[in-house]
């Protein structure tokens, strides 16, 4: 049996220490910036655009559902204040594939959060459609069949980003490095509570 831990807690020690380098870059008024908090976020990035309603069933730019899930597709991605180049950066994503919430749409922006609800504004171009999870319950274990008697394949600790495949309404089966299992959907972040995948 295998157990994955994928050193998340560093990830976060380069997340910061990437919007350093880039708080330096912005001017001074960016290093200024408070410790990351989720509430934070909340107040400052639902300032958008009249036009923008995160309750809005499809997003007026793409026509698909809001909010929906995506993955981070670049190794590090500005989350910004608003929805251009002229705002402050807010956050710096550093983790590729971690899964994402998008709940607006404006142009060539999202508005998204990640699990702990921190976000912001970030460029369409840094997102992916490929599917993530995030493992929010320490060694879930990965079962050969989405039953709770089924063969434990692996265990993977809180924190591990893996591939969502198929989905039922209580069990997902996801990849993690070359192994393939069901893991309880309550167990996971990045997928609807009632969504069903083939």
């Amino acid at each position: 049996m295998r157990i994955w831990g994928l050193g998340w807690r560093l990830a976060a020690i380069l997340a910061v220490l990437a919007w350093t380098s880039e708080a330096a870059a912005e001017g001074a008024g960016a290093a200024q910036r408070p410790e990351p908090r989720p509430e934070a976020a909340s107040a400052a990035n639902l300032a958008t655009p009249a036009t923008v309603r995160a309750a809005s069933e499809r997003g007026p730019v793409t026509n698909l559902p809001l909010p929906r899930y995506v993955s981070l597709k670049a190794s590090a991605g500005n989350v910004r204040r608003g929805p251009s180049l002229q705002h402050r950066i807010d956050w710096v994503f550093t983790r590729r594939a971690m899964p994402l919430e998008i709940t607006a749409e404006f142009g060539h922006w999202r508005r998204v959060r990640d699990r702990d609800g921190a976000g912001g504004w970030i460029h369409y171009s840094l997102l992916s459609g490929v599917r993530t999870v995030l493992i929010e319950r320490d060694m879930v274990a990965l079962r050969h069949r989405p039953q709770s008697d089924g063969r434990v394949i692996a265990r993977a600790e809180a924190g591990v980003v893996a591939r969502l495949g198929r989905c039922l309404p209580a069990w997902c089966r996801i990849s993690v490095e070359g192994e393939t299992g069901w893991v309880r959907k309550a167990a996971l972040w990045g997928v609807g509570a009632d969504e069903l995948r083939d």
